[in-house]
């Protein structure tokens, strides 16, 4: 007869050491939203507990963090110029390129900064590329986003992050970074990003909702699994160092599954939906937050992803619910 694990169950000594899941704090990115302006600390409605940040007082959050060992960002632009060609996306005057300058200036190698390249807060039509005739065109839209990926790493960004699901950028950037000596700025691709509605707060946060239309025709459709391996695939032939999943809860036999198809580091992203809706239900006593923040958390883990992006890292960290 086969023994169920009843008796490793019953003390909580060996309960934790026989666990199989483990989670550490190295696992955790937090993302900031940086906003042009000085003194700049605004709440987002949508997403409690999260704020947009001018570049002075995110350099004051990003201490704060450091001394509870938040020491991995992914920074988001906000408020930038917006223009047809989504020329402000790799301007040295952007304020990510300021933010990612003086957060390195002040902060040195003690923060990891990674950047996200997508054009879709700084295009009027609010798409993650170039259109052309009524369509985004994907190889005009790959130029821009090498360009942005440029200026963020000659702003002294250690990682860049496409999220904009074009065909051939992670190759186009690996070959414009490597030609301009930035051999090591590594890159962590989005490689399977789906067209979800888990976005909706993130948009209200960026000012990036498409204007018309939606991202359908490049982000992933959510009935599709087995495609999801080929983005992961051919993003990992490109140069990718890193491929994320997201959204993440909703999408964790695509992490297992990608987990069995790579060797490569899987990144989850705890989208904004997924954190609102935690957020909403708790503040109205439907659930203990702590709980089920830690569930998902050791869920993301379990499916296979080594990395986790989520706006509860502050909560996670000062709470001390690791």
């Amino acid at each position: 007869m086969i023994q169920r694990p009843r008796r490793l169950r019953k003390n909580p000594i060996i309960r934790e050491m026989v666990a199989e899941t483990r989670l550490s704090k190295d696992m955790f990115i937090y993302p900031y939203f940086v906003v042009p302006g000085k003194n700049v600390v605004h709440p987002i409605d949508a997403m409690p507990g999260v704020s947009h940040f001018s570049v002075d007082e995110l350099l004051k959050d990003v201490e704060k963090g450091l001394k509870i060992g938040i020491n991995k960002i992914l920074l988001f632009g906000v408020g930038e110029d917006k223009t047809e060609d989504a020329s402000s996306s790799f301007s040295t005057n952007s304020v990510v390129v300021k933010a990612v300058s003086a957060l390195k200036e002040k902060f040195g190698d003690s923060i990891y900064v990674i950047t996200d390249i997508c054009v879709c807060a700084y295009t009027t039509h609010g798409h993650c590329g170039i259109i052309h005739n009524d369509y985004v065109h994907n190889d005009s839209s790959v130029e821009v986003l090498a360009k942005m990926a440029l200026a963020h790493a000659r702003a002294g960004a250690d990682m860049v992050a496409p999220s904009d699901m074009m065909d051939g950028r992670i190759s186009a950037m690996r070959d414009l970074l490597d030609k301009n000596g930035f051999e090591n700025t590594a890159i962590m691709s989005y490689s399977i990003k789906y067209a979800s509605a888990y976005y909706g707060p993130f948009r209200e946060a960026a000012d990036s909702a498409p204007q018309k239309g939606d991202r359908k025709s490049y982000q992933m459709d959510y009935r599709n699994g087995n495609e999801s391996m080929t983005e992961g695939i051919i993003d990992e032939s490109e140069g990718a160092d890193i491929l994320m999943v997201k959204p993440a809860l909703a999408y964790m036999d695509v992490i297992f599954n990608l987990r069995q198809t790579t060797l490569l580091p899987i990144a989850c992203y705890n989208v904004s939906g997924e954190y609102s809706m935690v957020k909403a239900a708790a503040a109205n006593g439907w659930i203990d937050e702590q709980k089920i923040v830690m569930e998902n958390m050791y869920s993301f883990a379990r499916a296979g992803a080594n990395i986790i992006i989520t706006y509860h890292t502050k909560d996670i960290f000062e709470k001390g619910w690791l």
